[in-house]
């Protein structure tokens, strides 16, 4: 059975809201129920931004999320914010760039990324959430990598074409980052 509840939080401007839209969209590639919902701050770029997305092989009723599966995690804010919110046993992506202080529950699985120097390793500072979705297919393995591309050949069009590349790679260095972890 597949109920899983995320929660992307961090300002705006991140990609937050991608993240969701791209988890949402690929749940609908594979013919489950989802539910995406948005949640801004009173700006819309640097100011708070969080999502809600549940996915489900059942009918999904309500956005709200009392306790995640998983919660990305893009800014300190958001850690201080939702680190209570995500269920024992659930995952915490964190963007070690910008998050910098540790977790404190030891009941949760906590993973540091520093999602936004192997952005700017990568070339394209903008790719940080594709780093950070990486790392979430890897660790949940709930969609391959290959629907999330497809969404995005969708969505960016002609004119943006050119940026699949760069986020393919941005994903599978998220993949990767979370394997290395788990190899040591």
């Amino acid at each position: 059975m597949i109920n899983e509840k995320v929660i992307c939080a961090g300002f705006g401007g991140q990609g937050v809201m991608l993240i969701g839209q791209l988890l949402a969209y690929s749940a609908n590639e594979k013919n489950l129920n989802t539910l995406w919902y948005p949640s801004y701050g009173p700006e819309t770029r640097g100011g708070t931004a969080n999502c809600s997305v549940t996915i489900s092989d059942e009918k999904v009723n309500s956005p709200v999320i009392s306790q995640a599966s998983t919660i990305f995690v893009l800014n300190g804010p958001s850690l201080d914010k939702f680190e209570g919110k995500v269920k024992p046993n659930g995952n915490l992506i964190i963007n070690s760039s910008l998050a910098t202080k540790k977790v404190k529950r030891n009941d949760v699985n906590v993973y540091y990324i520093p999602a936004n120097e192997m952005a700017v390793e990568l070339g394209n500072s903008r790719v940080t959430n594709m780093i950070m979705l990486g790392a979430y297919l890897e660790i949940t393995k709930l969609f391959d990598k290959e629907v999330i591309l497809k969404i995005l050949r969708k969505s960016f069009g002609e004119a943006k074409a050119h940026l699949i590349e760069v986020n393919d790679r941005a994903i599978e260095a998220g993949k990767k980052f979370v394997r290395d972890m788990k190899a040591n």
